[in-house]
């Protein structure tokens, strides 16, 4: 992957078409794909769960936002830097998602009481807040802390729910996907899943990043929200 910034982003038409070039797509989905394992094999520990999560979203954000990758300096010193305030948020995120687990085995297996409803409106729930995590990882590669993201992020899915919608169809797609592959293949599904994630998250710009002239491209494209490299 490319360290040094490229001066147009390889998803840019390279054509006078304005078609892709089908080895610049399959270039990009070996990357994103490299990017999956990568932050799975850097999540194994658990407790750096969130370190890698959000340095791999870093690496997506600066792929989106310049068409080229960071070097591996720069991810190593994301990933060591975000692994001591990762931590809490590792056994915080793997806590929650253990609980919810368990309570819709619990009510699938009917352990517990509540039948079909009670399955359904956990299910519902888990995947709402799997949607509010997806954007807090896009707003943490973006720049932020793990406390700002969050905060940010509940505001965005309440002052946007299609967006938020939308997020977590990402997600509950992913999950889906997930169990429907071959173990082998999940890790490169994490990759893809952080990449629709950005995507989807910066459909539309944040208006006070438009406004302070942070975001958007010239040329009449998508203006997309940029954010200052993580600490």
């Amino acid at each position: 992957m490319a360290s040094r910034a490229e001066p147009a982003s390889r998803a840019e038409p390279v054509d006078a078409a304005g078609r892709r070039d089908w080895r610049d797509v399959l270039r990009d989905a070996a990357d994103l794909a490299l990017l999956g394992i990568l932050l799975t094999l850097a999540a194994l520990p658990l407790l750096t769960v969130a370190a890698a999560v959000g340095t791999a979203s870093a690496a997506v954000h600066d792929w989106t936002r310049t068409g080229s990758w960071p070097s591996a300096r720069t991810t190593v010193r994301r990933f060591s830097r975000a692994v001591p305030p990762g931590v809490l948020v590792s056994l915080l995120a793997l806590a929650v998602a253990g609980l919810l687990a368990a309570d819709l085995a619990a009510l699938a297996t009917g352990r517990v009481p509540g039948g079909p409803v009670a399955l359904l409106v956990t299910a519902l729930v888990t995947a709402g807040l799997a949607g509010y995590a997806g954007l807090v990882v896009v707003e943490v590669g973006g720049g932020g802390r793990w406390r700002e993201a969050a905060r940010s992020a509940a505001r965005a899915c309440l002052d946007a729910p299609t967006r938020w919608a939308a997020l977590t169809g990402v997600v509950a797609l992913a999950g889906l996907l997930a169990v429907l592959v071959t173990p082998v293949a999940v890790p490169i599904l994490a990759g893809y899943t952080l990449a629709a994630l950005h995507a989807v998250a910066n459909r539309q710009p944040i208006a006070a990043a438009v406004t302070s002239g942070r975001g958007g491209h010239a040329g009449g494209r998508r203006s997309v929200p940029t954010y200052p490299e993580s600490p």
